[in-house]
């Protein structure tokens, strides 16, 4: 079965800047970059998934499609779960109704190495998925993450969608693609129920607006982001010194935690830092 995130994709609509953004946002390096078809991506590896950004490059339908998607700016739009057996998945998921489209072979060039990477993937129909692009893909080797200088994000520690139907959100992430269900919790003062579904090391963290109007039928979306680092005063310092827009640092909500919020060069997403006690 499903095994980790992989990766996730923020659509930006300039490659260059996103990852000027990313690399000091983040305090590592792209692992990857990579462009083909009229797309150019950067990945970012921490240690329990990966960010892909990908940008409009040059001419073509995929370009002209990707310049539409981000006139408003980046987007949050997809999400890419690791299989160790994507036959076997593919299997299960036909049989759960979830559609899959025929599994495909797909390839990459570093621009700068000339390495070369592999995987095997399928996509789930996004009207399946209640549009959030959904794939799964077993690579021919992950990529790996850098040794991370203090106060670098070390990893994803939650990753926010937003639902306007929560029982479907249960079905689709629990049943259907079998995520561990670990958390069904209302918050009265914050005005929100949260679903959290563990895989990987992280949670993807369904949040549904107690309190608004909503139409069940309506799609969810990728929302925010909360990255972890191993010394917040230093990730703070660090990104307070490149001139980054931050709030102090507070206790956060998930006991024994600290946080932080980073309001700019982010390409929209709203952002958290985080640091958990040590034990």
């Amino acid at each position: 079965m499903i095994t980790a995130l992989d990766h996730f994709v923020l659509v930006c609509p300039d490659i260059e800047a996103a990852t000027e953004d990313y690399t000091a946002l983040l305090g590592v390096p792209a692992a990857w970059q990579s462009a083909s078809d009229g797309a150019a991506m950067s990945v970012f590896v921490v240690g329990n998934t990966a960010i892909e950004l990908m940008a409009p490059s040059g001419a073509g339908p995929v370009a002209d499609t990707l310049r539409d998607m981000t006139q408003d700016g980046a987007r949050l739009t997809t999400l890419v779960y690791r299989s160790d057996d994507l036959a076997t998945d593919h299997h299960l998921m036909t049989r759960r109704g979830l559609h899959p489209t025929e599994i495909s072979n797909g390839t990459s060039t570093h621009l700068v190495s000339g390495e070369s990477r592999s995987w095997k993937r399928f996509r789930v129909p996004d009207e399946t998925m209640a549009g959030v692009k959904t794939f799964l893909l077993e690579p021919d080797e992950p990529l790996r993450a850098p040794e991370a200088p203090s106060g670098a994000v070390t990893a994803l520690d939650h990753l926010v969608i937003n639902t306007p139907n929560p029982e479907r959100a249960v079905a689709n992430y629990g049943a259907r693609l079998g995520l561990r269900f670990a958390l069904d919790r209302t918050a009265e003062q914050w005005k929100t129920r949260f679903l959290f579904f563990r895989l990987g090391g992280l949670t993807l963290e369904v949040i549904h607006r107690l309190g608004e109007t909503h139409e069940p039928s309506s799609p969810d979306s990728i929302w925010g982001l909360t990255w972890e680092t191993d010394d917040l005063e230093v990730a703070h310092s660090r990104l307070a010194s490149l001139g980054h827009n931050l709030s102090e640092i507070r206790t956060g909500r998930k006991p024994g935690t600290t946080v932080f919020t980073v309001r700019d060069h982010t390409q929209g997403v709203p952002t958290l830092f985080i640091a958990h006690a040590k034990r």
